[in-house]
């Protein structure tokens, strides 16, 4: 079976390349962009599958839909949880929540060669349906919480308990408002698609800041701000220059 991988995250690409491959797939090619995916598909045969991110790093993978008339079926990869999916309940849609492990990519690839062996089975989809329930933010939920494996145990942290989420040497972490941090299987680009805009905000490619943990906003060389956030000294947080207009907006 021939497939191709649509995902902006190049290490999760490669590695769901190297799983797609133990399972027999021939992928055909890894693409990370909506205009490297509209041009590779313009100029190539469709395979079978697409296996394809929502969130990529110039827009929405809906527009390569809206731009090129594409004929493999899709296999949609994402952080949304699962009770913000409900536009996937079609019986002709498979996703895989991220991250990915080797039994949910069997899983779904074994539901696509059933349905593609029914020859009164559309391997088709409501893409203005999918498209509306995840990006509209009145039908979009967020995630309230995050469970978190402490050697044999799993302790679960509301989102209403965490100051910040931050990456640091190739990992990302929440810290809570007692002051633990605790490592993730999230990375931030994933957590962009889960979390409240309206209460966590990107400040620089290192960190999102919880709204309601702000204890200072300080002006900062190069026209950036520094932010100083309750129960946390693991490095400062400076708003980005490009982000400090959208900042000031949200926290008003």
């Amino acid at each position: 079976m021939k497939v191709i991988v649509i995902e902006d995250e190049k290490p999760a690409a490669r590695r769901l390349k190297r799983m797609a491959e133990d399972l027999g797939l021939d992928v055909l090619a890894m693409l990370h962009s909506v205009e490297e995916s509209m041009e590779w598909l313009q100029s190539n045969e469709h395979p079978e599958l697409i296996f394809l991110d929502i969130q990529l790093s110039d827009g929405l993978s809906f527009e390569i839909f809206e731009n090129v008339e594409v004929k493999s079926a899709i296999i949609f990869t994402t952080a949304y949880d699962e009770y913000a999916l409900k536009a996937f309940k079609l019986k002709s849609i498979d996703y895989i929540l991220k991250p990915i492990d080797n039994d949910d990519l069997s899983i779904a690839i074994d539901k696509y060669k059933d349905l593609s062996q029914k020859p009164n089975e559309s391997l088709q989809f409501d893409l203005n349906q999918i498209k509306q329930m995840l990006v509209n933010p009145l039908d979009r939920q967020f995630k309230k919480r995050f469970t978190i494996r402490i050697g044999q145990h799993l302790k679960m942290i509301n989102t209403s308990e965490i100051v910040c989420f931050y990456s640091q040497d190739k990992g990302t972490y929440l810290q809570t408002n007692q002051g633990r941090s605790y490592l993730l299987d999230f990375s931030l680009e994933q957590l962009e698609n889960i979390l409240d805009n309206e209460i966590f905000f990107r400040v620089n490619r290192k960190c999102y800041i919880n709204l309601d943990y702000i204890d200072d906003i300080i002006s900062y060389s190069n026209s950036r701000l520094k932010i100083a956030i309750k129960s946390f000294d693991v490095f400062e947080i400076i708003v980005s220059r490009e982000k400090v207009r959208d900042f000031k907006k949200w926290i008003e």
